[in-house]
């Protein structure tokens, strides 16, 4: 039933969402020069690696640049990037990876090969389900980039504390797993993302009224 779920309704994301990938594709192109899409690997069920898709946001070449995982800001992060990132919609394209079967809409989230090595024993119980888009962990750390920045070293952080407490959620979901809990973790993302998505837009439409007052003013 959940893999049917994920195929009937990845398709239907990936055709209402369409107009959304076209504008946020030539918005990327404006920008940069660059490719529209990222694609990281990314270790999948059974530790079976697969290319994770994402818009862009980084400049070119920011994996030689920087650390693996990215921090409130980033100076890799391209100015399209930082709202992408804080709307959420730079995951859209995993919606293809729910489609193709690397993913789930709910699941653990899909990690770098580097860290499910680090912490092996526990990633053996973590894998035997599909990495999804969401889960508890993507909930409670919606915000992950701003907690990185109070550390020093934020892969430091991540790895010591962060990664531990997102490992203890993903194993809560795989003891609570059902398509009741997966039917709750889908709502209660799209709430969250709609609460964050709310405040972001209400700062873009003050910034316009602000110029736009601004030039009324310049030209009287």
């Amino acid at each position: 039933m959940k893999r049917c779920f994920d195929i009937f309704f990845s398709a239907i994301g990936l055709a209402l969402a369409s107009p959304a990938f076209l504008a946020i594709a030539v918005l990327i192109k404006l920008r940069d020069p660059g490719p529209v899409f990222f694609i990281q690997q990314r270790t999948g069920r059974d530790f079976k690696p697969f290319g994770l898709y994402k818009f862009r946001t980084m400049v070119i070449g920011a994996s030689e640049k920087g650390p693996s995982i990215t921090s409130k800001g980033d100076p890799r992060v391209t100015g399209i990037g930082r709202f992408l990132r804080e709307t959420k919609l730079d995951e859209l394209p995993q919606l293809i990876n729910v489609l193709k079967g690397d993913m789930s809409f709910v699941g653990p989230r899909p990690e770098l090969p580097k860290y499910t090595a680090l912490f092996k024993d526990d990633y053996e119980e973590i894998l035997k389900v599909r990495p999804g888009i969401t889960d508890y962990a993507s909930i409670k750390f919606s915000d992950e980039e701003s907690l990185l920045k109070r550390y020093t070293d934020p892969e430091k952080g991540y790895v010591e504390d962060v990664l531990p407490a997102k490992i203890a959620l993903y194993k809560q979901y795989i003891r609570e797993a059902c398509f009741l809990t997966d039917i709750k973790l889908v709502l209660l993302t799209l709430l969250k993302v709609a609460k964050q998505s709310s405040r972001i837009i209400a700062k873009v439409l003050q910034l316009l009224i602000f110029a736009a007052y601004g030039l009324t003013l310049s030209s009287q």
